[in-house]
């Protein structure tokens, strides 16, 4: 096995800001990077057009192109209807800026799919997916969900209800590992059709646990990337590790990408750690190592 997918880092997981952030991917020899679009200095709604054409040009100046922006707007993604209208719109501006910025790919989580096909949540989730859908493939764009919150052949029996491949994947096997317990190998197999973006990372799941405590549910609490990442560095029920330390059975995971002809980033997300950096520099040896 000879990988040729090119290497991405999430710009954030240095926590250095986004300009300070792309230098470091450079350095540390990322060929892409993912960045976070949600508030703060990357909100479109604080992005002018001139602004963005100068962000792009950086990028490009420092060699690096951008493999995805992250557009996870938390809470209870799209699970609740009445929420749902305000999030559909900024997830329409932030495919909107990403187009500008010259990807076409916008990960997220949209809550965890329910089991009852029937129920209002699973409707609500479907609907705004399906508008999403739409929205991304008329910009020849994909609106991608993040593996983990349920098993893969479930999200796949989701997915297959929407009109178009607009709403796609984003495959991340550590997640898997750590909260379902689902298999990325087969998971992968089973998601081929839809998978656009790849997240690197790696972690083991310590006891089993209720989805829900992690990603959060309607009538429940809210998902909260810093609850996660306390979360995964403290074990009290999985551990993300830095790559090669954990459950990810890297080998069979890159054999599967290459079986089902996955041309895309292979980007590199650290959560947790003394050290990112450091980390992910470590991280993009290992998968370099399977390209030579």
């Amino acid at each position: 096995m000879k990988l040729t997918n090119k290497i991405g880092v999430i710009v954030d997981s240095f926590g250095i800001g986004v300009r300070e952030g792309l230098k470091k991917a450079k350095e540390v020899g990322a060929e892409g990077v993912q960045i976070y679009a949600v508030s703060g200095e990357m909100d479109p709604d604080q992005l002018s057009p001139a602004q963005r054409k100068e962000l792009r040009q950086y990028i490009a100046d420092l060699g690096l192109e951008i493999s995805a922006l992250c557009g996870d707007l938390a809470g209870h993604g799209f699970q609740d209807a009445a929420a749902n209208p305000a999030k559909i719109e900024k997830s329409k501006r932030i495919l909107d800026l990403a187009m500008d910025l010259g990807t076409n790919v916008v990960t997220t989580h949209i809550g965890i799919v329910p089991e009852d096909r029937n129920g209002q949540i699973y409707t609500a989730m479907q609907e705004a997916c399906e508008e999403l859908g739409v929205y991304a493939n008329s910009l020849n764009a994909y609106f991608a969900i993040e593996t983990g919150p349920e098993p893969a052949a479930h999200l796949k029996s989701f997915l297959d209800t929407l009109s178009t491949r607009g709403v796609s994947v984003n495959f991340d096997p550590a997640n898997m590992v750590m909260v379902t317990g689902d298999d990325p190998v087969e998971g992968v197999k089973t998601l081929k059709d839809y998978i656009v973006h790849t997240h690197v990372k790696d972690g083991h799941r310590l006891r089993l646990i209720d989805p829900k405590d992690v990603y959060g549910y309607l009538g429940y609490d809210a998902m909260d990337h810093q609850k996660i990442a306390e979360m995964a560095s403290s074990g009290a029920a999985f551990e993300e590790v830095p790559l090669g330390e954990g459950k990810v059975d890297f080998p069979a995971y890159f054999a599967a990408l290459q079986e089902i002809g996955y041309k895309g980033y292979l980007t590199i997300e650290r959560e947790v750690g003394d050290n990112p950096a450091a980390d992910i520099e470590k991280a993009v040896k290992f998968i370099k190592a399977y390209r030579n």
